[in-house]
């Protein structure tokens, strides 16, 4: 491998020395792995949900108090109503449950792991129906039974523990330009590996979510018209999606219709 800064020669860096500097972050990865039978995949897990859960409270209960509590008694019954739905289909039910409404105009909704559910105000506007606010609360449940949040922290923590490993070798190694070469490695895993996991995240959650709010009673069909809305509304270019942490609206529309020409209702 060959690396080359301005107003320098080459730096020539073996595969093995490379291999030396990623090793460290592979001993935590294999440590941490666990089986989610719910999306069909291992994944990198190095804390518990129950922990994630109260690294998440205190982040709860400050955006409470900092952003205004929507008391729009329809939007609050709508957004309870569907949510126990969604719950209920995912088989989630056992689990402490908070749905809120916050009174600001962005179109964005999320989900805190200890089923912290909040959707803004704004995003009420880009829903027809109570079908497209289930296409949203289904993907908002979908990534608390896809542990995400869990595995983007764990994720993060390897990350860094391969970076960091990777200057250590290289330091060690005395490799000229080894601090740059860690930070080109950092590059590396952020959209080689971090990137790419939060877009797929996003597609497992949608695929989720079209299973949830079917099996709820809501029309999945209509997940794509939801999309279908957000796009025409949406202002502004997008990134391009290599360097996003979601997919592009058209690969997130074309998952839910093979989704749904699956589950035979396309």
């Amino acid at each position: 491998m060959t690396i080359k800064f301005l107003d320098q020669d080459p730096i020539v860096i073996s595969r093995r020395k490379l291999v030396q500097g990623l090793a460290a972050g592979s001993i935590v990865a294999v440590a941490g792995c666990a089986r989610n039978q719910a999306i069909g995949r291992d994944q990198l897990l190095l804390v518990s949900e129950g922990q994630i859960a109260q690294m998440a409270a205190s982040s709860w209960t400050q955006l409470k108090r900092q952003t205004k509590i929507s008391k729009d008694r329809t939007l609050n019954r709508r957004l309870n109503t569907v949510g126990n739905r969604i719950v209920q289909t995912a088989g989630l039910q056992n689990q402490p449950w908070e749905f809120t409404v916050f009174d600001d105009d962005q179109a964005n909704a999320f989900v805190l792991p200890g089923g912290k559910v909040g959707f803004y105000k704004g995003i009420f506007k880009r829903m027809k129906n109570d079908h497209h606010l289930a296409t949203v609360m289904g993907h908002e449940v979908g990534h608390v039974t896809g542990k995400h949040a869990a595995e983007r922290y764990s994720q993060q923590v390897a990350a860094g523990v391969v970076t960091t490993a990777a200057a250590v070798a290289l330091e060690a190694g005395d490799v000229r330009g080894g601090a740059q070469i860690a930070g080109i490695l950092g590059l590396g895993v952020q959209f080689g590996i971090l990137l790419p996991y939060s877009r797929r995240h996003e597609l497992e959650a949608d695929r989720l979510g079209v299973n949830y709010m079917h099996r709820a009673g809501y029309d999945a069909r209509q997940a794509v018209a939801f999309w279908d809305n957000m796009s025409s509304q949406r202002t502004g270019s997008s990134p391009p999606e290599f360097m996003s942490t979601h997919p592009s609206d058209a690969t997130r529309k074309n998952a839910i219709r093979q989704e749904l020409q699956r589950l035979g209702i396309a």
